[in-house]
């Protein structure tokens, strides 16, 4: 199979030469959480082909690409904004969802993460993106997952094929408030963003696939506007309220040498896994934004995860009585996580949990657990003070 396309240079590209560029273009679209831009990017398989964990938990080969990298815009931050040098390349709908299905075919891809520059118009750039899902939908019968990037300032026209067609929808706002968006992206309005997240959530909702779709995500480059943390999980906490949003992703700024940041410093990748466990927290343990812990800078510490800063922080909360203790109460403890929380709630009725030793069998992190807990009363033998 012989694919061709243009190059910066006007010649020819074949397919292998161009999905190893725009599979690697696609490395800054993030779907999978914390690590370093060199580890998104590379996979035993090949450069374009990414391990990912589906929103039910289980775990395929993913092609992710971009269905071009020639982009009108000029995000500071961007390896593919425009007037940088580098090579161009674009799929033709048809040719992208042709190669898709042979790599399907040979059992090294069961699911496509397809993402886009935005080439003329972000209209016209959507609609070659559609195509292409709806060609592999359509012509090659493919019912796996698909994982769709909305552009920014498309139509609800758009919004609703997108959802037609894919599992899961997501539009990147990249920075909290319009003020923060202007110093990394000029091109981009704030709202041209945010009201397509609104289309795919009422759509979603009045879709007949409303109970098997996978939602919207969306991702934040962190550390480059100078916006803090609290900026960030502040929006993030309004979108799970407001569209339903299923997680957020966060990628640590690093600088790309022909962009107008490339002098600036990185972002460190603490911070961006101090994010992630924020947003957990909010997502699966029950925080409210308001009990997030920040300096006086706005920002996460780095010294420790953010639930055990709460905790160190409410000591009047402490210890909880593992055998007594709601689920709810249980999450709160460092250490805990849902899974081992809920083994502790069903396993009790059957047993009691008399020991450190017990606790490890259900997964609690007993080192970290320790300080918070009680165990029939009494205080784990070997726990050093709290306070």
């Amino acid at each position: 199979m012989t694919l061709q396309a243009s190059g910066d240079g006007g010649e020819d590209m074949d397919a292998q030469r161009k999905i190893e560029l725009l599979g690697e273009a696609a490395q800054y679209d993030v779907c999978i959480a914390c690590g370093t831009h060199a580890s998104r990017r590379l996979d035993d398989l090949g450069r374009w082909i990414y391990p990912a964990v589906l929103p039910d938990g289980r775990r395929i080969n993913q092609l992710k690409v971009l269905q071009t990298n020639a982009c009108r815009n000029n995000c500071y931050y961007c390896a593919q904004r425009a007037g940088r040098d580098g090579r161009r390349a674009a799929f033709a709908p048809d040719e992208l969802a042709a190669l898709f299905d042979a790599l399907r075919r040979r059992g090294l891809v069961a699911g496509l993460f397809l993402s886009s520059a935005v080439a003329d118009d972000p209209q016209l750039s959507m609609d070659r993106m559609l195509a292409t899902v709806e060609i592999l939908r359509r012509r090659y019968g493919f019912t796996g997952y698909i994982h769709l990037k909305l552009l920014p300032g498309v139509s609800m026209a758009h919004v609703e094929q997108a959802i037609r067609w894919a599992d899961r929808v997501s539009l990147n706002l990249e920075a909290p408030s319009p003020e923060y968006l202007g110093r990394i992206a000029p091109d981009k309005r704030f709202d041209d963003i945010l009201r397509p997240m609104r289309w795919a959530h009422d759509l979603i909702r009045a879709s007949d696939r409303a109970l098997v779709t996978a939602g919207q995500t969306t991702q934040f480059v962190v550390g480059a506007a100078g916006e803090s943390d609290r900026d960030i999980l502040a929006v993030v906490s309004r979108l799970y309220r407001e569209v339903d949003l299923r997680r957020a992703y966060f990628s640590a700024f690093q600088p790309i040498e022909g962009t107008p940041l490339e002098h600036e410093p990185p972002a460190s990748p603490l911070r961006e896994h101090r994010l992630y466990q924020s947003d957990f927290l909010m997502r699966k343990y029950g925080f409210r934004f308001e009990e997030l812990v920040f300096d006086a800078h706005g920002q996460l510490p780095l010294t420790d995860d953010p639930k055990k800063i709460w905790a160190d922080a409410h000591p009047e909360a402490f210890p909880v009585e593992v055998g007594r203790a709601t689920r709810e109460l249980l999450l709160r403890v460092p250490g805990i996580g849902p899974r081992s929380a809920d083994r502790i709630v069903h396993g009790r009725r059957q047993r009691s949990f008399a020991s450190l030793q017990d606790l490890a069998r259900v997964g609690v992190n007993t080192v970290r657990a320790a300080p918070y807990i009680l165990l029939g009363g009494r205080r784990p033998p070997y726990q050093l003070a709290l306070w």
